[in-house]
């Protein structure tokens, strides 16, 4: 509901007022949804973006699903499509990302994208990502229904309003909280692990989702189920860039899911695209390459 283009480069430092040129700059077809599909279709699955799209940067992001070889189902919108900057200093090793609110959509053009929802048949339907101003907050919920009465799995991976009200419509397959995002939902620290799989059980104890798996960076992550709760250490591995590893981490789960994977596998699967994805700069995503090897470094050292 909130693509961006992506733009990243490398500095040697950030300095204020200065001119500063950069190198290695990529471009690539951004937000949630984009994300999980460019993932998804890189593990041999296959996709349906569908998502809005306006503007100058909209017309680039257009062009760049494309070059991506994903198949898109786009919503004309007035306002333009942001523009979401990462920055690598090399001095440093830092990452600075810096993303915008976005357009604002009319009650007009998140219908057209609602109706076009409603006619999509697939397996597992993935809303991931923020909402734009003029987007109601339940939408999550409205598409999540709408899925559920077509025997549709739905995905659902969002923050603040998106996931809180997302959560709200009931029923989800699965939901890919990050801890940050978790802490927000309940309102609480959530500093032990008792107090993060209380919270992540609550979810699946209200019938809001079927499966919750919980991202927690370099402390691994959590998925509890109705047959109890696995906690995985994180995979030690050199980051170059954290973005888009909780997207890649999402694809690569509903791609064991979809294989028919048991759940434990699916997050192992999960954990391994998220570390894939940190060892890629900039907007480049997790690869088929990484994500396998690395599941099978996981599967060395914990049994099935």
């Amino acid at each position: 509901m909130n693509p961006t283009l992506d733009v990243a480069f490398e500095i040697d430092r950030i300095l204020p007022v200065h001119k500063m040129r950069g190198g290695n700059e990529r471009h690539d077809p951004g937000g949630g949804g984009i994300n999980v599909a460019r993932v998804f279709v890189r593990l041999g699955g296959n996709a349906r973006c569908c998502y809005l799209s306006g503007g100058a940067a909209g017309a680039a992001l257009d062009w760049l699903v494309d070059l991506h070889q994903l198949v898109r189902n786009r919503i004309a919108i007035a306002d333009e499509t942001r523009v979401s900057t990462s920055i690598f200093e090399r001095d440093s090793e830092s990452e600075y990302r810096f993303v915008t609110d976005g357009p604002i959509i009319s009650a007009a053009e998140w219908q057209e994208c609602e109706a076009a929802v409603a006619e999509i048949s697939c397996d597992y339907l993935v809303a991931s990502g923020s909402l734009p101003q003029g987007v109601p907050k339940d939408f999550y919920a409205r598409i999540g229904r709408l899925a559920k009465e077509r025997g549709i799995r739905f995905v659902l991976d969002s923050s603040g309003a998106g996931l809180a009200h997302g959560l709200e419509g009931g029923g989800a397959f699965l939901v890919k909280p990050s801890i940050g995002e978790l802490r927000a939902l309940t309102g609480k620290q959530l500093q032990e692990e008792e107090a993060i799989i209380e919270a992540a059980e609550g979810i699946v104890r209200r019938g809001e989702a079927e499966h919750v798996a919980v991202t927690m960076g370099h402390d691994g992550a959590i998925l509890t189920n109705g047959n109890g709760t696995t906690r995985l250490p994180a995979l030690p591995v050199e980051a170059m860039s954290a973005v888009g590893a909780g997207d890649s981490f999402l694809a690569a789960m509903v791609h064991a899911f979809s294989a028919g994977r048991e759940p434990v596998d699916a997050l192992r699967f999960g954990m391994a695209a998220g570390a894939a994805a940190v060892l890629t700069p900039g907007t480049d995503l997790a690869r088929a390459d990484d994500i396998h090897r690395l599941y099978g470094d996981m599967s060395k050292h914990h049994s099935f």
